[in-house]
C-alpha cells in the first residue's frame, strides 16, 4: 500500500507540474506580443539614443552689430558725380563717372560726404538706400577737412546722428559702411580704433590733423561714407586709406576717418550761412587727456600740446613755442568737453584772442589775430 501512495502521490506532481508549466508559457508569450504591439503603435523616441533623429530649431539671431547697421544703413547713400571730360593728344575723353558715399544728417535732406568726391563736378546725384535716385546740390565744400555738404528734395528714408568723437578710445568698435566701388551698396566692415589724433599728408600742400585711424576696410567708393560706434552714432566720416607705395612697405588695415566733431562743426555752418571760413592759428598740437598727462608727467589733465609752430603764422607772431600747453582760447578753456579745434572753430578769421599757455612753470597770455586757413 506504501509503494502505490508513493506513485499516485509522483504521477500527480508530474502532471501538476507540466500543467504549470504550460500555464506559465502561455502568459510570456502573451505578455511579448502585447509589447510588439505597443512598440509597432507608439513614435520612438527622440532621446534614445539608438534613435536617428535630426532636430532642426529656428531661432532669432540679433547682435549689436546688426541693429546698428539696421538702424544707420537707411540714412547712407551713394554719392555719384559728373566729371566733364578733357580735350587729350588722342580727342576728347568724353564725360567721366566718379562715386563715393555719404550719409543724410536731417530730416529735411542735407548730406555730408567728402570734398574729394565732388570735386571738379558739373553735375552730382545722389542713390537712396531704397535705390531712389535723386539730383543733388552741392551746398558748399571745405578743402582742407576733405568735408562737402549736399541738398536733395523729396522724403527721406532715415537720418543719421552725429556722436561724441571726443570720446573715443583706441581698441573701441567701429562699423564702416559705404559703397566699395560703387557698385557694392551699403556694405558693411567692422574693426576696432587704432589710434586717434592722426596727421595725414595730402600729398597737395597741407596735413589733415586729428584724424581717427581704424582697421575697418575702407576702399575706394567708401569715401565719405560714416564709421559709426556701437551706440550707432556717426563718429567719423571715412576718408582715406594708406597702403604705402612704391619703395615704401605695403600695408593693410591703416583707414582713416574725420572725427564727427570736426564734420558737425563744419557743416554747421555751411548749412547756415553758406560757407566755412576757417581760422588758422599756425600751430600742431597733441591733445592731451588725463591718460597722457600721467603718462608724461603734465602739469594739466586737459589741453593741447604745440609740437610744431608755423612759420610767420599767427602763433609765432604771438610768440607761441613748441613746447607750450594751451589751455584756454578766448572765454574756452580746454577741457573733456571741448578740444582745441573745437574752441578754434567757434572763431572767425580777423578774430583778435585771447591764447592761455603754460610754459614751464608760468602762465601766459597772448593776444592772437587769426587768418583764414589757405593751403600751407
Amino acid at each position: 500500500m506504501k509503494k502505490v501512495t508513493v506513485f499516485i502521490i509522483l504521477v500527480i506532481l508530474v502532471f501538476g507540474s507540466a500543467i504549470l508549466g504550460a500555464f506559465l508559457g502561455v502568459s510570456l508569450a502573451s505578455t511579448r506580443d502585447n509589447n510588439a504591439q505597443m512598440a509597432v503603435q507608439q513614435p520612438a523616441d527622440a532621446s534614445s539614443p539608438s534613435t536617428n533623429v535630426i532636430s532642426i530649431s529656428s531661432s532669432e539671431i540679433s547682435t549689436t552689430i546688426t541693429q546698428v547697421v539696421e538702424r544707420v544703413e537707411p540714412a547712407v547713400v551713394t554719392v555719384i558725380g559728373q566729371t566733364p571730360g578733357q580735350m587729350t593728344f588722342f580727342g576728347y575723353s568724353g564725360d567721366q563717372q566718379v562715386s563715393g558715399s555719404g550719409f543724410i544728417i536731417t530730416a529735411n535732406g542735407y548730406i555730408i560726404t567728402n570734398n574729394h568726391v565732388v570735386e571738379g563736378t558739373n553735375s552730382v546725384s545722389v542713390v537712396l538706400s531704397d535705390g531712389t535716385e535723386l539730383q543733388a546740390q552741392v551746398v558748399n565744400t571745405e578743402k582742407y577737412a576733405d568735408l562737402a555738404v549736399l541738398k536733395v528734395q523729396g522724403e527721406m528714408p532715415g537720418e543719421a546722428i552725429l556722436g561724441d568723437s571726443d570720446n573715443l578710445k583706441p581698441g573701441e568698435t567701429v562699423i564702416a559702411i559705404g559703397s566699395p566701388l560703387g557698385d557694392f551698396r551699403n556694405s558693411v566692415t567692422v574693426g576696432v580704433v587704432s589710434a586717434t589724433g592722426r596727421t595725414l599728408d595730402t600729398g597737395s600742400g597741407y596735413e589733415m590733423e586729428n584724424l581717427i585711424q581704424t582697421d575697418a576696410a575702407i576702399n575706394s567708393g567708401n569715401s565719405g561714407g560714416p564709421l559709426v560706434n556701437l551706440a550707432g552714432e556717426v563718429v567719423g566720416i571715412n576718408t582715406a586709406v594708406v597702403r604705402g607705395s612704391g619703395t615704401s612697405a605695403s600695408a593693410e588695415g591703416l583707414g582713416f576717418a574725420i572725427p564727427s566733431n570736426i564734420a558737425l562743426l563744419i557743416s554747421q555752418q555751411i548749412i547756415d550761412q553758406g560757407y566755412f571760413a576757417r581760422p588758422y592759428l599756425g600751430v600742431t598740437v597733441q591733445p592731451i587727456n588725463p591718460s597722457i598727462a600721467r603718462r608724461y608727467e603734465l602739469p594739466v589733465e586737459w589741453g593741447a600740446y604745440i609740437t610744431r609752430v608755423g612759420a610767420n603764422s599767427p602763433a609765432a607772431r604771438a610768440d607761441l613755442q613748441v613746447g607750450d600747453i594751451i589751455v584756454r582760447m578766448g572765454e574756452e578753456a580746454l577741457d573733456e568737453n571741448t578740444q582745441f579745434l573745437n574752441a578754434l572753430f567757434t572763431f572767425q578769421p580777423g578774430d583778435v584772442i585771447e591764447v592761455e599757455v603754460l610754459r614751464q612753470d608760468a602762465r601766459l597770455v597772448s593776444q592772437v589775430t587769426l587768418v583764414e586757413a589757405v593751403a600751407r
